[in-house]
């Protein structure tokens, strides 16, 4: 199955509220990073153990460790959880950014250092939450 087919899928298999909310995060993900690289990560380790979420990553990424190894990865995620949706924007220097610039403005969010969660677009400001992808996205770029 290629990627594409593994994104409808993910999608397509969430309980209807859910589906509805993640097909509109995908349009505007590919709104704000038109032609970018998609991923598709199931969320299983090399030995088929499941160890998070599937994500449905969008743009492209080198991440740099400490051992001079390096990673291709996503910039921005999108996950269904339990409890709703994660947005993950990865990458960002300032792990304090997201909570101080756009954390009270969201609306019903939990905000980490990389972490948008929310339970329903609903619950939150759509467009303060378009800004911080857009943010996560255009950081990335500028340090590449």
């Amino acid at each position: 199955m290629d990627v594409q087919e593994q994104i409808k899928t993910c999608i397509t298999s969430q309980p209807e509220a859910k589906r509805r909310d993640m097909q509109e995060l995908h349009q505007l993900l590919l709104e704000i990073l038109p032609g970018c690289r998609l991923w598709f990560d199931n969320g299983k380790n090399s030995e088929n153990k499941t160890v998070s979420n599937p994500t449905i990553g969008y743009g492209f990424q080198i991440i740099k460790y400490a051992n001079g190894k390096t990673m291709d990865f996503f910039q921005i995620g999108l996950s269904a959880n339990k409890t709703g949706i994660s947005i993950y924007i990865l990458g960002l220097k300032d792990k304090t950014y997201l909570v101080r610039t756009y954390g009270e403005k969201l609306g019903k969010a939990s905000v980490t250092g990389y972490c948008i969660r929310f339970k329903t677009l609903k619950d939150i400001n759509l467009e303060v939450l378009e800004a911080a992808i857009r943010y996560g996205a255009e950081s990335r770029d500028e340090e590449n």
